[in-house]
C-alpha cells in the first residue's frame, strides 16, 4: 500500500521488535526488506537507543546495522521476537528463517513447511551475538508434519515471576488432508508459546490454543490477589477483533480463547502489542479496581475500516477490569498516520515505549518505525496503568 514508507530503491522495514534493557538501553529490530512483500524480506536490523535525560522519551539512537549472525544461507530472516533474562542479563532474540522466495500461502496450501526456528543471544546489551542456533527439531521434532508453517511473535516474549522464559508464537496446524495435501478448511492458525525454565539453555512448546483461528500474539503475565498468576495471551484472528486465552499452568495449556470484541481488528488484520505493569517480581503492587495486582498496556489500531493509532488501558482510568466484552478503558490516539505494524516495550520503571511501523518517517510513540527510517523523531510512550481480572 501507498502509506508504507519506501526508501530509495524500494527499501523498507517492517514487522518492529522493541526491547528495554535496565541499562537503560533500547534495542528496536525489524526486517529488511526489498519491497513491501513477505516474500522479499532479507535480514533484521538493529538501532540501539540510549536514554539521555530524565524522561522516558529521551533516547539518542544509533545507527542502523545489519544483523549478520541471525542469518541462514537460503533462507530469509524475519519476525523478531525478543525477551531478557534478568539473572544472566541475557538477550534472546528469536526468529524465523524462511527457504529464499517460498510464500506463506505456498506452505499453508501444499502443507510443505520451509520455516526454522531460531535464536540467538547477547550478553553485552546487543553489542555483540553469539552465532545462530537451530531449533526446529529439537523443539518441534515429529510435530512439525502437521505445521504447515509457523512464525513466532512478533514483537516480545516475557519472562514470568517463576523465571520462566516465554517465547509466543502460532502455527498453521493441518487436520484434514486428501492425497497427502492438506484441505482448505483443515489448516487453522492456532497460537501457542515456547518457554524455557534454565535461562534459556533448554526450550520447549507449549500446546496449540483450541476454540478459534488465534495468529500472532503476546502474552503478559497477571497476578491475582487470590490465585496463582495467569498468563494472558492476546491474539491476532481473522474475525475483525482480537482473541484472548488464559493459562494457569505458565503455557503449557490455554483455556478456550474468547472474542474481545471492544480489541477490533482492521482489515486483514495487524500486529498487536500488550505488556504487563510488574517491572520486577518485587515491584510493589498498583492498587486496580478489580480483583488483579497487575497492569495491561494494549497496543493496535482500534479502527475496523482503517488503521488509526491507538492505545488501550484496562482496568485504570475507565475500566471496570473485564478484558473482553467490550469493557477495555482508557483510549489515547496518536497523532496522524496510517498504523501497519506495532510493537511496545518497557522504558524504565515508570513507562513504557511503543515502536510500530506507520505512515511516516516519525515514531511519536504510535507513530511509524522512525528508530528504522531516515531522520525520523523518537518520542517515547509513558506507562500509563492499566489492568484486566484475567477471568
Amino acid at each position: 500500500p501507498a502509506s508504507y514508507p519506501t526508501l530509495p530503491l524500494g527499501v523498507t522495514y517492517r514487522v518492529p521488535a522493541l526491547l528495554y534493557i535496565p541499562s537503560d538501553t533500547l534495542l528496536a529490530f525489524a526486517e529488511k526488506r526489498s519491497s513491501a512483500r513477505d516474500e522479499d524480506a532479507e535480514y533484521l536490523v538493529l538501532r540501539r537507543g540510549r536514554k539521555t535525560g530524565t524522561s522516558a522519551a529521551q533516547h539518542l539512537w544509533g545507527p542502523r546495522e545489519p544483523l549478520t549472525s541471525a542469518v541462514l544461507l537460503g533462507y530469509r530472516t524475519m519476525s523478531p521476537c525478543l525477551v531478557y533474562e534478568r539473572k544472566s542479563q541475557t538477550v534472546f532474540l528469536f526468529f524465523i528463517c524462511v527457504r529464499q522466495h517460498v510464500s506463506e500461502q505456498w506452505q499453508i496450501w501444499t502443507g510443505q513447511n520451509a520455516a526454522r526456528l531460531c535464536y540467538v543471544w547477547s550478553g553485552d546489551a546487543g553489542q555483540t551475538w553469539s552465532s545462530l542456533t537451530d531449533l526446529t527439531e529439537q523443539v518441534i521434532g515429529e510435530d512439525l508434519k502437521d505445521w504447515a508453517t509457523f512464525a513466532v511473535g512478533p514483537g516480545h516474549g516475557v519472562q514470568l515471576r517463576s523465571g520462566r522464559l516465554v517465547i509466543p508464537a502460532y502455527a498453521y496446524h493441518i487436520t484434514a488432508r486428501c492425497c497427502h495435501l492438506p484441505l482448505p478448511w483443515g489448516t487453522q492458525p492456532r497460537s501457542l508459546v515456547f518457554y524455557s525454565d534454565d535461562g534459556g539453555q533448554r526450550w520447549h512448546k507449549g500446546e496449540l490454543i483450541e476454540g478459534m483461528k488465534t495468529g500472532e500474539c503476546q502474552v503478559a503475565e497477571v497476578a491475582c490477589q487470590a490465585c496463582d498468576p495467569v498468563l494472558y495471551c492476546n491474539a491476532r484472528t481473522p474475525c475483525r477483533c482480537r482473541a484472548a486465552a488464559f493459562s494457569t499452568d505458565q503455557g503449557l495449556t490455554f483455556e478456550s480463547p474468547s472474542s474481545c470484541k471492544k480489541l477490533c481488528e482492521p482489515p486483514h488484520g495487524c500486529q498487536g502489542s500488550v505488556m504487563d505493569g510488574a517491572e520486577e517480581p518485587d515491584a510493589p503492587a498498583h492498587q486496580t479496581t478489580c480483583l488483579t495486582v497487575s497492569w495491561l498496556l494494549y497496543s493496535h489500531p482500534m479502527d475496523k475500516c482503517k488503521r488509526p493509532r491507538g492505545v488501550e488501558l484496562g482496568a485504570g482510568g475507565r475500566s471496570d477490569g473485564d478484558s473482553c466484552n467490550g469493557r477495555w478503558g482508557g483510549r489515547s490516539d496518536g497523532a496522524g498516520g496510517s498504523w501497519q505494524w506495532g510493537a511496545g516495550g518497557q522504558v524504565g520503571c515508570s513507562g513504557r515505549g511503543i515502536r510500530c511501523k506507520g505512515g511516516g518517517g516519525s515514531s511519536d510513540g504510535g507513530g511509524g518505525f522512525g528508530a528504522m527510517g531516515d531522520g525520523g523523531r523518537s518520542d517515547g510512550v509513558g506507562g500509563i496503568p492499566g489492568c484486566t481480572s484475567g477471568r
